[in-house]
């Protein structure tokens, strides 16, 4: 992920630049240097109450941590299917003999 990082303060304030003091988003993105979607996505995520959001950044962590850990248990499977395909044919071996 590229671009310039803005402090949540910064968002808050352009937030309200549109919705408490009526500027367009295009007029408020271009005036502060933003691109349009951001200062969009910014509007949707500020408008809702402080709670609601914390509750939605606590899911999305735990959303985060599962995936990561459903990738490492996904990996750690396949490595035991090949250990135990590699050592049902290392036993047929030495059976034959």
């Amino acid at each position: 992920m590229s671009g310039k990082r803005y402090t949540e303060e910064f968002k808050i304030q352009a937030v309200e630049q549109v919705t408490k003091h009526g500027h367009t988003l295009n007029s408020t993105a271009e005036r502060l240097g933003v691109s349009y979607k951001s200062l969009c996505d910014w509007v949707k995520r500020y408008e809702k109450p402080a709670e609601q959001r914390q509750q939605e950044d606590d899911q999305n962590a735990e959303l985060r941590k599962l995936k990561a850990e459903l990738k490492r248990v996904t990996m750690e499977r396949d490595i035991l299917k090949e250990a135990a395909v590699y050592f049902a044919g290392e036993s047929k071996k030495s059976t034959r003999l």
